[in-house]
């Protein structure tokens, strides 16, 4: 995709690398830039069904480039903060809710560090794996900021009000262990990036129309009232009860075979 951001091909799987690894993948405004490039790019490939975000290098990401914040600051004067420019978000807040807006699933294979921006990144995520010396921070207390890159509404999908309160407030770093405790990571593995990319080929082995609906439904009920969520359920089901892809799914089981799904 660009200097700053990679894109690889497995089958059907991609592998989204964050490649700024001398400066620990942290973010200027060509990176940035070059995510939401990515994720748009990737969001209309029907033949990718999973994708695996994660970073070169000895970090996941830094969060934001101290000394590209003069630009950064410039840019977002120019353009407004509250402008929206990419659809519900803006630039900033798309680096993150580009990945939860996906059709695919994402799993983020974290290491190293994930700060601030790039903590909110991870957010974005349907899973995250991380490796156990992972250190973790809301980092943007830290600078007389408050986290505004998706952080407020990935936030609160996974961990309670009152540990999302405490670790902003103080911007405090934390470990692997804790960040999976507070609800923040999925697991841990020695090799993240091995682990998300066997998961990302697992989940790329079921029907894509079942999994992208399942993607969805989750995503949209999330915050649904209980008739609004049982309509949705029903409404996504009727979409794929009878579809080629949900056949296949039936006569692969019955015959005890690896199924072929169309894109």
């Amino acid at each position: 995709m660009s200097d700053r951001v990679t894109i690889t091909e497995d089958g059907p799987v991609a592998i989204v690398t964050l490649s700024r690894p001398e400066k620990r993948n942290a973010l200027d405004l060509a990176m940035i830039d070059g995510i939401v490039a990515a994720g748009e790019a990737l969001a209309k490939r029907r033949d990718i069904r999973a994708v695996v975000l994660t970073g070169a290098g000895e970090a996941f990401c830094a969060g934001l480039d101290v000394a590209a914040m003069p630009l950064l600051a410039k840019a977002a004067k120019d353009v407004g903060f509250a402008t929206r420019t990419h659809n519900r978000s803006n630039l900033f807040q798309a680096t993150a809710m580009v990945w939860a807006e996906l059709p695919q699933p994402v799993i983020a294979a974290v290491h190293g560090f994930s700060f601030g921006g790039g903590f909110q990144i991870m957010l974005g995520a349907d899973v995250r794996i991380a490796a156990p010396g992972t250190r973790f921070s809301i980092m943007e207390g830290r600078w007389g900021l408050v986290p505004d890159m998706g952080g407020m509404v990935l936030m609160r999908r996974l961990a309670r009000a009152d540990v999302i309160r405490k670790l902003t407030y103080t911007a405090e770093q934390f470990d692997a262990e804790a960040a999976r405790d507070y609800g923040f990571v999925t697991e841990l593995a020695d090799d993240p990036l091995a682990r998300a990319t066997a998961l990302a080929h697992e989940i790329a082995a079921k029907s894509p129309d079942a999994v992208r609906a399942a993607k969805a439904l989750i995503t949209d009920t999330e915050l649904m009232g209980i008739e609004e969520t049982l309509i949705a359920e029903s409404v996504a089901q009727e979409a794929l009860v009878g579809q080629p892809n949900q056949m296949e799914a039936i006569m692969a089981g019955m015959q005890k075979r690896a199924p072929v799904f169309k894109d």
